[in-house]
């Protein structure tokens, strides 16, 4: 039982250096044979899947007329993953941003986002500094030294969080309030020699609560898609925009408590990962025997593998490096179909939410990219 076959995709990770490269920086690939650019930016919106705007052009038509092919983001399919996508321009393997949760060894289960323990909520920023736990030169910082302005245009709050720091180093960070201002500054960025990425996560935040595709998230859907028009419509002479996202979404409606199922914890140290893609941390000498358990238990709800076995199937990309491979579940598994795999106690909040992400399906990992000129 094998996951969907992808590796004709690009990656989310190729964007951005091909960005740089239609801007004349040296040493970066321009894989995605991006025209030559005065200016760059690119737009990323939180939880947009290419499958969701087919679904809902109408509510998109802008995107959807932009959007000719789809992009794949990776393992997982999590905000932190396609974040330092962006900022670095590699896989998950690489950067190590192996999931919104996971294991720092001799510290505990790193929140990526939040970066504080996911056990007690104690702040790591001290314990695990950013760029130590993210340590490879970013695309920001490869821009600035040719010469080009590099910026981060989002929400104000995300300023100084330790996840910025750790994917966004090298950029002067432009915070902004709400889609005006995330329009008025991505714009006057692209009006000089630039590279700009700017982020939008209204979208993602309304399908995790109300589901995607609800009432709710298509309205978002369409505010999202006169942000786009407005930014077509804006660009200067000469700027190239790229608008992508960094997973989908499925409504799960097939919840399995790992806290209620014995055969699913004998064994187990500690958890990461979250409801879609769980890393799965065990005691000395136990990996097999829960590898077996959590095949059998969850039989053809999810692709559940080893490590070894994950890293070899090019789950976190074609490379792992030996500082990234620690953070890898003992055993991995990924839901199918609309299944979570849920800690009702431990995470209430993720357990509660409708849309959910983080696996190997289609739904999850296809992304739009959308392509418009000045």
């Amino acid at each position: 039982m094998q996951p969907p076959t992808l590796a004709d995709v690009p990656h989310l990770g190729q964007v951005v250096p091909s960005l740089l490269a239609a801007l004349g920086v040296p040493g970066c690939g321009n894989t995605l044979r991006l025209p030559e650019a005065r200016s760059a930016g690119v737009l990323l919106v939180d939880g947009l899947g290419w499958e969701l705007l087919a679904e809902h052009a109408a509510d998109a038509p802008v995107l959807t007329e932009l959007a000719r092919e789809p992009l794949r983001v990776g393992f997982p399919s999590t905000t932190a993953a396609g974040v330092a996508a962006i900022g670095t321009g590699l896989a998950s393997g690489e950067h190590g941003m192996v999931g919104y949760t996971f294991e720092m060894p001799g510290t505990g289960v790193l929140n990526a986002l939040r970066w504080c323990s996911h056990e007690d909520g104690s702040d790591l920023r001290g314990a695990l500094p950013p760029r130590e736990v993210q340590p490879l030169p970013t695309t920001f910082e490869r821009a600035a030294a040719a010469g080009i302005d590099a910026a981060v245009v989002s929400a104000a709050k995300f300023r100084d969080t330790a996840l910025t720091l750790a994917t966004q180093s090298g950029a002067r960070y432009a915070g902004v309030h709400a889609l005006g201002d995330l329009a008025a500054r991505t714009l006057s960025v692209l009006d000089g020699r630039a590279f700009c990425y700017a982020y939008h996560g209204d979208l993602d935040l309304l399908g995790h609560v109300y589901g995607p595709g609800s009432a709710a998230w298509r309205a978002q859907l369409r505010q999202v898609d006169r942000l786009v028009e407005s930014l077509v419509d804006g660009l200067p002479a000469g700027a190239l925009l790229a608008v992508v996202a960094d997973h989908g979404m499925v409504a799960v409606d097939d919840q399995l408590d790992l806290e209620d199922v014995p055969e699913l914890l004998s064994g187990v140290r500690t958890f990461g990962g979250e409801v879609r893609a769980r890393h799965v941390y065990t005691e000395p000498g136990a990996a097999a025997d829960v590898l077996a358990a959590w095949r059998a238990v969850l039989g053809e709800r999810a692709w559940v593998r080893s490590r070894e076995e994950a890293v070899a199937e090019g789950w976190f990309g074609h490379t792992v490096s030996d500082r990234v491979l620690p953070r890898i579940g003992d055993v991995v598994a990924a839901a199918r179909g609309r299944f979570g795999m849920v800690r009702g106690l431990a995470e209430a909040v993720e357990t509660s939410l409708i849309g959910q992400h983080g696996s190997l399906t289609t739904a999850e990992q296809l992304v739009p990219l959308a392509l418009a000129q000045g």
